[in-house]
């Protein structure tokens, strides 16, 4: 990642933006808490949140969050985290848990060192997970928040601010709508990047002769020799030592890639180690993750021996995918010699 350039920072200005605009559907203000032990960056936290028309809530130190007494936390959670222990991990789960619960948004930036251990915690809430984060980031994800909200009502915008709010919700959409073309059955409506066929069952029900079910594993197509893939990934990589980088950012297919081999070697891949593998900054490619979650390409595996880490994996779909890819790859080659 450190070949890449920096995130891009939006010309953002929360003074210009309207106060008062983030609304429920009986028009009360949303509220918004906000916990980070430095001080800077809860404030500028706070300052970004009421900007967007968020109403102030409870703000204080993570510690005041994870092990003060219980309190209300509003509509949305803004959390800085960048160091966990122990208790703090065990803390996050179980505000994870009432998030989900209470149907808040959570927002929650950590540093890349403890970006492992944070995720395999939150597995209930769907949260935003920042990593190191500029304050554009921060700002993209309360305008995901925002956007998220049901029947949300934003009053008193002027042109300018509907101007900015699109802006920060950009990169976002990008990656939505390049992924939602798979639809909801996984087939690529325009023939687009990912294709699949109509996804089948492992077992299929085939009748005796006597009207007996029995069952039957499918064969599935056999995944590429993973040699070969870690070949492609470093021809991949290679390009940014002439080129810049950022012309071949491709982070669902080096994504896929990384996961193909490592299904083939029998390894797990950690969330950092596939956001380093996606060749785009962390906090982007878990935006990428997590679409491609929710797109059906790719699972999270609870760590059976420690449950508070968690996996990525290739779904089935995904890994059927992938291996028919690679035999047409190889039919190709041999036509062609």
């Amino acid at each position: 990642m450190s070949g890449h350039r920096a995130q891009a920072d939006f010309d953002y200005h929360p003074t210009g933006v309207a106060r008062g605009v983030a609304n429920d559907p009986a028009g009360l203000p949303l509220t918004v808490s906000v916990f980070a032990d430095r001080s800077h960056v809860r404030a500028g936290i706070l300052d970004d949140a009421l900007a967007a028309g968020l109403r102030q809530g409870q703000v204080g130190s993570v510690n005041e969050l994870l092990g003060g007494e219980a309190c209300s936390l509003g509509e949305v959670v803004l959390l800085d985290c960048p160091v966990v222990d122990g208790r703090t991990l065990a803390a996050l789960a179980r505000l994870d848990m009432r998030i989900a619960n209470s149907g808040a948004q959570l927002v929650i930036s950590t540093s890349v060192d403890a970006l492992d251990d944070v995720f395999g915690c939150l597995d209930q809430s769907a949260p935003q997970i920042l990593v190191d984060p500029a304050r554009s980031e921060r700002v993209i994800a309360l305008g995901r928040v925002l956007a998220k909200m049901p029947n949300m009502r934003l009053r008193d915008l002027s042109d300018d601010d509907r101007i900015t709010l699109l802006r920060l919700t950009e990169q976002v959409g990008q990656i939505a709508e390049r992924l939602e073309r798979l639809g909801a059955d996984g087939k690529s409506a325009d023939g687009g990047a990912f294709r699949f066929e109509s996804p089948t069952d492992d077992f299929s029900a085939q009748e005796s002769e006597d009207g007996s079910g029995r069952l039957v594993r499918k064969v599935r197509p056999s995944l590429p020799d993973p040699r070969l893939v870690r070949r492609i990934v470093r021809q991949r990589q290679l390009r940014a030592r002439f080129f810049d980088g950022d012309l071949f950012a491709d982070p669902a297919w080096d994504i896929l890639l990384d996961l193909t081999a490592a299904r083939a070697e029998h390894t797990r891949v950690s969330v950092t180690s596939l956001c380093i593998a996606s060749g785009v900054p962390p906090t982007t490619a878990l935006r990428w993750i997590s679409q491609m979650v929710d797109a059906g390409l790719l699972e999270r595996v609870e760590d059976e021996a420690d449950k508070r880490r968690a996996f990525i994996a290739l779904s089935d779909r995904a890994a059927d995918a992938m291996a028919r890819y690679f035999i047409e790859l190889k039919k190709d080659a041999a036509a062609l010699v």
